[in-house]
């Protein structure tokens, strides 16, 4: 029972700011809404394949940038106050993850809405399943950029550098934008290797109404080992008490 007080503590302490300023919702989903609007047009046949990539896109735009907060927090201190208290450690990393979880599924079901109106069919079966698998991914991914945040105290640099570093790479090698078959195959080979990729083409095929396939299995275990790291590692860096 503590651990769940613990965890509403967090959740609230985080979620209850969001909701007095939903603008910044909207605001942080600007990218993927370019790519929506400006690049979906030019594959006017294409919203299937388009709108699944542009979800796993903001959940790269949002989780993987969950961290900016905590260095904040790091900066000014609060973060410090916080593991004095007798909440627990785990509650602090469930909590934040959870609003991030919150956040991540408000802005999909807005961008489905969006798409559905330019012409994207939705397969509710499908559509349910993928966003299990989005609030899946978006766990480890906040997890781990939380980790990162911490450990990149107290410049916060670190957490910089590796963030920019990997988006676009990630982004881009997942086939996202653009189809990934007809590249080179030295391109096609790092596609391969990109976990991104897996839970690309997974959403692809839950949106598409094809729940009972393989690529849909590959992109739930990436999904799963990603969400299973994230929190393993995040609870052991915040039980160290996010010491550099």
């Amino acid at each position: 029972m503590k651990f769940l007080r613990d965890t509403a503590t967090v959740f609230s302490r985080e979620f209850i700011p969001a909701l007095r300023d939903p603008i910044s919702l909207v605001f942080a989903m600007g990218q993927p809404l370019l790519f929506l609007f400006l690049f979906g047009s030019l594959l006017t046949d294409s919203w299937q394949w388009f709108v699944p990539g542009i979800l796993v896109m903001m959940c790269l735009f949002g989780p993987m940038g969950a961290g900016h907060s905590l260095l904040i927090e790091l900066t000014g201190g609060s973060l410090e106050r916080m593991l004095v208290t007798p909440l627990s450690r785990t509650a602090m990393l469930i909590g934040r993850t959870m609003k991030e979880s919150i956040t991540l599924l408000v802005q999909a079901v807005l961008i489905i809405a969006l798409g559905a109106i330019l012409g994207f069919e939705v397969y509710l079966a499908g559509a349910l399943a993928a966003l299990v698998m989005l609030i899946v991914f978006g766990i480890g991914l906040s997890s781990l950029s939380f980790v990162l945040a911490i450990k990149s105290q107290p410049s916060g640099a670190l957490f910089w550098v590796v963030t920019q570093t990997l988006m676009f790479p990630l982004i881009l090698l997942s086939g996202v934008l653009l189809p990934m078959d007809n590249g080179p195959a030295w391109l096609r080979a790092a596609g391969a290797v990109n976990p991104i990729s897996y839970i690309v083409d997974a959403q692809r095929a839950l949106f598409a109404g094809r729940i009972m396939n393989l690529d849909v299995l590959y992109g739930s275990l990436v999904a799963c080992a990603i969400a299973a790291i994230g929190l393993m590692v995040g609870t052991a860096v915040m039980r160290k008490g996010a010491q550099a």
